[in-house]
């Protein structure tokens, strides 16, 4: 299968990049010029690379898988770049005649109602959620499009600034980690189970919004003690030092029936991808 990726070079991308090349698909890579390729280095020769705009349409694809977007952490929930990345993405749209998966956010949803399903009430409160949700009205106008909502994600090549690489390379520099209370209950999926479940999506067709979640929800506070029990520092965590962010909801948790309906399950627990993912800084450690 031609399958046309954008966002190639980010952290999900990167994984769906190896992902579709292990499966056999002939993976061509819309990347931006200037993009940082650190994350495909060791794939792209095995990719077909075309610089350009997110919206360059280079080759007529079986697939379009569309990733990209602005994720800077602690800057996307608000920038106004969201608005350049939808009008992107709507040009992007115009222009492929066929299939097309795109990633959305468990965000557009009301979060304060913790298990969230396809069909739960959305909300958007952020610019990020509410560019999000227009595009997938949309997209799903059109046929044969897959909206896929990703929750939260961690394992190698994360950015850095983020809970899990930031408390990990912390702990591994022996420096103490300030952290909210800790128990607002979050649904992590390794990286590799995420790109499985992109995989899944294209390769069986399925349409419509589908959740990309483990199903399960574990606390900041259990998730953090993982970390420090791994590297060895569980007295360098300060639970409590800083407040909970003002919204922030308590749970939030995929409930993933309609993904698990076309054969995916994932394959790596918390505790395995956490030791995997420590390790992974460790062995960059500055």
């Amino acid at each position: 299968m031609r399958v046309l990726l954008t966002g190639a070079t980010g952290f999900i991308g990167s994984h769906v990049a190896r992902a579709l090349l292990r499966a056999g698909h002939e993976v061509h890579a819309g990347v931006r010029h200037g993009s940082d390729r650190r994350r495909i280095a060791d794939i792209e020769s095995r990719l077909t690379v075309h610089v350009g705009e997110m919206d360059a349409v280079p080759i007529e694809p079986d697939v379009l898988v569309h990733l990209a977007w602005y994720a800077v952490p602690g800057r996307y929930l608000t920038a106004p770049e969201n608005h350049e990345c939808l009008a992107a993405s709507r040009r992007l749209l115009a222009r492929v005649r066929g299939r097309a998966v795109l990633a959305g956010t468990c965000f557009e949803h009301d979060t304060t109602l913790g298990r969230l399903a396809e069909d739960t009430p959305v909300k958007p409160a952020t610019v990020y959620a509410a560019c999000k949700d227009t595009l997938r009205r949309e997209a799903l106008a059109r046929p044969a499009t897959t909206w896929m909502r990703f929750f939260y994600q961690y394992g190698p090549w994360e950015d850095e600034r983020r809970l899990i690489p930031a408390v990990a390379r912390a702990l591994l520099r022996g420096e103490p980690v300030k952290l909210s209370p800790g128990d607002q209950r979050r649904d992590f999926l390794h990286i590799d189970d995420v790109a499985a479940a992109v995989l899944a999506v294209v390769e069986t067709g399925i349409t419509g919004p589908v959740n990309v979640g483990s199903g399960e929800a574990r606390s900041v506070k259990e998730i953090a003690g993982m970390i420090a029990e791994v590297t060895g520092r569980p007295e360098l965590l300060r639970f409590g030092a800083l407040p909970y962010a003002e919204g922030d909801p308590m749970l939030v948790v995929a409930d993933n029936t309609r993904l698990r309906s076309i054969g995916w399950a994932p394959r790596c627990t918390l505790a395995e991808g956490l030791r995997q993912t420590v390790e992974w800084w460790r062995a960059r450690a500055d």
